[in-house]
């Protein structure tokens, strides 16, 4: 099954978890909501300058009087009084406007103050049409009551800042997603082990400490569980009790055709799979289903076949069940500075480093040896570039599309 397909089979039968939570605005970032919010009250809650000037009557303004200056309106500090016949207020932007004046002059048209005989200053104004009051009516933003953030949406900094000036404290959130990790094999010892502890044949179980960290980046419940042993029915066993408690199991390894590569087939016996195999680069063998209500991704074991499928497939999908909207994958265009060896048949996605070069141009270089048990190849690297399974290999400057990571990490 090709990605976009893949993808496309994931996003028609995933769908949010069940559920809500009432939370404060300040815990929401990165959760989705639940239910439309709506303003507490209008912005701006008053007449408000636009600019820093002087509020005066428009009649006033238009006989080209000179005006006395009564006060002045800070934002936080409003003039108490009102703005009578042949007044005017010193204004700053963002302040109330004073009652009786229905506009601001800038105070760029200042021609001349001068203090009379008794004490009061006069401003004479330079002559001027204005074009615009510069006042902000009441509710110009938003109106008290408006929905200012619809149902399934994700809570960013820049939204969480407008529900802020509306006057929302409390928000329902879709709950957290119940995510369980597994990793699977016999070989694997937990991080942080003294390499002198390793036996031989032993590795790092690197994988589900990655997924951990991505998992980081969204609002799910992360569910501790023990590793897979290579023993079909100590995969069985487990898979069916972590299903009963998680709204999705990930596990890395055991998904290949191997003696010891269970996963696929538990899936199967003990409830749906519905794909086994993508034509993808890293990542061919991978596994998702469902066991009861609980959905299951069973990644490839390499470490970047587990990263790149996690990116491309389990986020995304992860996202609807938060709640929220996968977006597009982001493609850039940008020419190769190196050569690039494929062989046509599957979609291939490299580790590649992308900058702009001296003309504006983006350019981009693979990290290096691409295969799948080098996690190396992440380092230092930006984007993933991908290359379409019908295309062979690609000499220097052809152009190319690349997903930045930073746009697959967000």
């Amino acid at each position: 099954m090709d990605l976009e397909k893949a993808r496309a089979t994931l996003f028609a039968q995933l769908g949010s978890v069940k559920g809500s939570e009432h939370i404060p605005l300040t815990q929401a970032l990165g959760r989705v909501t639940a239910e439309p919010i709506y303003a507490q009250l209008s912005l701006p809650p008053f007449p408000a300058s636009a600019m820093d000037g002087y509020a005066v009557r428009r009649k006033d303004f238009d006989e080209a009087k000179p005006l006395r200056l009564i006060g002045q309106s800070l934002a936080g500090h409003p003039y108490p009084g009102t703005v009578t016949a042949g007044d005017c207020v010193r204004i700053f932007t963002g302040a109330v406007v004073p009652d009786g004046a229905d506009l601001i002059i800038l105070q760029e048209r200042l021609a001349a103050s001068a203090v009379s005989n008794d004490g009061t200053e006069v401003i004479h104004f330079a002559e001027h049409e204005p074009d615009e009051a510069f006042i902000r009516p009441i509710g110009n933003d938003i109106e008290q009551g408006q929905i200012i953030c619809p149902a399934g949406e994700l809570l960013t900094p820049l939204l969480l800042g407008s529900l802020a000036s509306a006057g929302v404290s409390m928000i329902h959130v879709v709950r957290k997603v119940r995510v369980g990790v597994f990793s699977s094999g016999d070989e694997l010892r937990d991080p942080g082990t003294p390499p002198e502890e390793l036996a031989l044949g032993q590795i790092y179980d690197s994988n589900a400490f990655t997924v951990a960290n991505l998992l980081q980046r969204l609002p799910v419940e992360l569910i501790p569980l023990q590793r897979l042993a290579d023993d079909e029915q100590a995969v069985a066993t487990a898979l069916a009790d972590a299903a009963d408690s998680c709204d999705l199991l990930i596990t890395s390894g055991g998904v290949s055709v191997g003696d010891a590569d269970f996963i696929g087939a538990t899936i199967a016996r003990l409830g749906h799979l519905a794909f086994w195999k993508l034509n993808l680069k890293p990542g061919k063998p991978l596994a998702f289903g469902r066991i009861g209500q609980c959905w299951i991704f069973g990644l490839p074991g390499n470490p970047v076949s587990t990263i790149v499928t996690f990116l491309l497939l389990v986020k995304p999908s992860l996202q609807l069940l938060c709640g929220g909207r996968p977006p597009p994958l982001l493609r850039v265009n940008a020419k190769l500075a190196t050569q690039v060896l494929h062989t046509p048949g599957r979609a291939e996605y490299q580790r590649g480093i992308y900058r702009e070069d001296d003309n504006g141009e983006l350019r981009v270089a693979h990290t290096g040896d691409q295969g799948s048990n080098r996690l190396s190849t992440f380092s230092g690297a930006n984007c993933l570039i991908e290359i379409p399974k019908t295309t062979g290999s690609l000499p220097k400057d052809s152009v190319v599309s690349i997903l930045p990571l930073s746009d697959l990490l967000a």
